[in-house]
């Protein structure tokens, strides 16, 4: 799944579907069903918002649209939204009280742990202790260098469940899992310098930082829905090992992170990306490496809107 370039959007084409006033013991409601064109997003993409409203006060908001629904399971989004219509309705009508109060419950998220930083340092490889966690420690000590703050994330120690394609995010612009990677955002929204550190795992990214690329899904809708289209002042730089020697070998996994930048409009501040790590498997021993590393970050941080 791949929300291709970022775009800038200020506003959905709406359609009023439906209206239906519902008579009870505790007033009159109101149930409205829209119809929003979101194929700026995606072809032929479609959100249908259902509103539940008292007077002017919002009482509860369903969303769903076209790409949720997979081709099997016979259902489309308008049948969707209207069933979930018929069922506050009927609970109005029979058990005005107690299906408000049910309407009311709010849907606890955990809050986000993951500190608010300068640099964002995502180490990608499984192995913590690695030529990757090396190049993530010379970035940090840069970066404090430079007096500015950082933090490393390590997608393999984290709880971030795979993105599972459901769409629903581009219902609300938030994940239907509620797990480490709402921090994960957090901390994106804040950084002015993403450094994505990466080894070459069967010619493209490894298997955790993967699943954080695909998740970014749910930033990308956010970021749409409310006019932005990309993050503000947000550069990024990509370091990269593999065992074998040649740039080929960097083929496949250099767009993967540059594309997952792109669609976030992440602004590409450079690249450093090494090659040949088997043959002496300490990035350490490889002249002139550290000095590359380091340059490239102070490149980056100057380009970056970084607060001093």
């Amino acid at each position: 799944m791949n929300g291709g370039r970022a775009l800038i959007l200020m506003a959905w084409k709406r359609a009023l579907l439906e209206e239906r006033e519902v008579r009870t013991s505790e007033g009159t409601f109101v149930i409205t069903l829209e119809r929003e064109d979101l194929s700026a997003l995606y072809p032929d993409m479609e959100r249908y918002t259902l509103t539940l409203r008292a007077g002017k006060k919002e009482v509860a908001v369903f969303r769903t649209n076209t790409y949720e629904y997979s081709p099997t399971v016979g259902l489309d989004p308008s049948s969707v939204a209207r069933h979930r219509a018929l069922i506050w309705e009927e609970g109005l009508k029979d058990e005005p009280l107690d299906f408000l109060e049910y309407l009311g419950k709010e849907e606890t998220r955990r809050p986000p742990a993951l500190s608010l930083t300068d640099v964002l340092v995502v180490q990608g490889s499984p192995r913590a202790d690695g030529n990757c966690s090396i190049l993530a420690g010379w970035v940090a000590e840069e970066v404090r260098a430079a007096g500015k703050s950082v933090q490393v994330l390590y997608p393999d120690d984290m709880e971030i469940h795979p993105c599972i394609g459901c769409y629903q995010c581009y219902n609300t612009g938030a994940c239907t899992f509620e797990d480490e990677m709402e921090g994960v955002v957090r901390a994106l929204r804040s950084a002015r310098l993403l450094v994505v550190c990466s080894p070459v795992y069967t010619s493209t990214v490894p298997s955790g930082l993967k699943a954080l690329v695909d998740r970014c899904q749910a930033l990308h809708a956010a970021l749409n829905f409310t006019g932005r289209g990309r993050l503000r002042g947000t550069s990024g730089l990509l370091l990269g090992v593999c065992g074998r020697k040649g740039r080929e070998n960097f083929a496949y996994l250099a767009p993967v992170v540059e594309v997952f930048m792109e669609n976030l409009g992440i602004v590409p501040a450079g690249e450093v990306l090494i090659d040949g790590i088997d043959r002496v498997r300490d990035v350490r021993t490889i002249p002139g490496q550290e000095g590359r590393v380091r340059e490239a970050v102070r490149a980056a941080l100057s380009i970056s809107r970084c607060p001093s």
